[in-house]
């Protein structure tokens, strides 16, 4: 006999010594269900090619459930409430669209022949999870888990959060976060990964930055939205009442209440508009985006702007934008003459955290350097090579956050030479304008001279 045929009946003595252990002890396995679960039972040490196999509920005096012979042959009882939910084959059976009356105690009973061989018992008890109040939920709201067991037989239960973690509670009281979106399960026999599931549904509008940056030179967008996974009818369902943008100019004071740009007419979900400041709703409400944007940022645009959805019992989601204008100050004007001293300052209004910086970009052409490229205001003895766009970028972790652009035209000095030719041109366009007067005024003399003539009778000369 090969050491592989040793091993193989060594194997087959365990498993039958293990079942006839467990059979001749009384014990009893356990599995846990909840109403409508499909729960199989299974026992590994049953050979149905040697044996009977059948199976009764409660007790083995009862009606037959379902059996299986040496040959292949199948029986179901077609009892009405078993009906269509078993199914049987050499080492399971299995229930399906399990009932409330269906609780208690399976049996599986061997025989070889005549001759009984073992019983083997599983007791299902029946758990339940439950989630009180009904998702969805917003973000901050409390939710309560419950894992609840007919018998708890000291079983120990836990919980598996949406991203893995363990929880070693059977009641959970939840504050909810984004993070607890997904679904959770109570796992009731970890050996068997046993567990009822539960979906919860947290509602929260995307994180937008605190911040932002933009410019006269730059687009701005305004950005709110709710992720991918939550939907309108999510929204709807939780009792959605009111969207609205809201916005609080920068020199506005902190008691005079925000003004309404926009609000959403949940009915035909179309934007409606009650203030024009050029910020245009995008395309995408459909699905789910609620931002404002415009192609050129404007320092009216400063101010705070506030994205915000009511909800039934006092619900309120909401997300704050504030928006800093940055812009290219210039102390004369953008066009100058050689060798003029002007200030460039690039600024937001207010002095910038530390976190940030400033770099000044010169013309392409020009070869002339500046002398702190990082400062926020430049003062410049301008030249020709100064002529051109100039910009200012505004920096954060070498990121650009925005910039400004302005044009300065510079001329060059007049020379000596320009100056002898200007001001003979302007003699000469004096000289002429004299001229020109004087000969004008003798035609007009010549205009007025009185003219006579001779007549006969009476006798004399006379004015025409």
């Amino acid at each position: 006999m090969s050491d592989v045929m040793r091993m193989n009946n060594l194997i087959q003595f365990t498993v039958g010594f293990i079942a006839v252990l467990i059979s001749a002890t009384g014990a009893v396995e356990v599995e846990y269900a909840q109403v409508g679960d499909t729960v199989i039972l299974r026992n590994t040490a049953i050979d149905s090619s040697k044996h009977y196999v059948n199976w009764y509920f409660n007790s083995v005096g009862s009606s037959e459930l379902a059996s299986i012979n040496p040959y292949g042959r199948q029986s179901i009882t077609t009892v009405e409430q078993w009906k269509n939910r078993l199914t049987v084959s050499d080492k399971s059976l299995t229930i399906k669209d399990f009932q409330q009356n269906f609780f208690g105690t399976f049996i599986c009973d061997v025989k070889s022949g005549i001759s009984h061989v073992s019983t083997f018992e599983y007791k299902v008890i029946k758990y339940n999870v439950s989630m009180t109040p009904a998702s969805p939920r917003l973000t901050g709201e409390l939710l309560t888990l419950a894992c609840n067991l007919d018998i708890s037989q000291g079983q120990k239960v836990h919980w598996l959060t949406p991203t893995g973690d363990k929880r070693f509670d059977r009641e959970l009281k939840l504050k909810v976060t984004t993070n607890d979106n997904g679904q959770w399960s109570c796992v009731v026999n970890e050996d068997k990964n046993q567990k009822g599931s539960v979906s919860v549904t947290v509602l929260d509008l995307s994180p937008v930055p605190s911040r932002l940056y933009t410019s006269p030179n730059v687009s701005l967008t305004v950005p709110c939205s709710f992720p991918s996974h939550i939907s309108w009818d999510q929204i709807k369902q939780r009792g959605i009442e009111e969207v609205q943008w809201l916005f609080s100019p920068k020199s506005s004071s902190s008691h005079i209440s925000p003004q309404e740009l926009y609000n959403v007419s949940l009915k035909d979900m179309k934007w409606t508009k009650k203030q024009n400041r050029r910020l245009m709703p995008v395309p995408g409400l459909e699905k789910g985006n609620l931002s404002l944007s415009r192609n050129r940022g404007n320092a009216e645009d400063e101010g705070m702007y506030t994205c915000l959805m009511k909800f039934k019992d006092d619900g309120v989601l909401s997300r704050t934008v504030e928006v800093k204008v940055l812009q290219i100050i210039s102390s004369q004007g953008t066009e100058f003459i050689s060798g003029q001293q002007v200030n460039l300052s690039c600024t937001t209004g207010e002095p910038l955290p530390t976190d940030m910086q400033l770099k000044w970009f010169p013309p392409e052409k020009s070869p002339l350097p500046i002398p702190d490229h990082h400062l926020g205001l430049l003062t410049l003895q301008v030249g020709t090579g100064h002529s051109g766009k100039w910009k200012c970028e505004l920096w954060r972790d070498n990121v650009t956050l925005t910039s400004a652009v302005i044009t300065l035209k510079i001329e060059p000095k007049l020379s000596a030479w320009m100056l002898v030719l200007i001001c003979s041109a302007a003699v000469i366009l004096l000289l002429l304008i004299a001229l020109a007067v004087i000969l004008n005024r003798r035609r007009q003399r010549k205009q007025r001279r009185p003219r006579y003539c001779q007549c006969k009778n009476p006798k004399g000369f006379y004015k025409t």
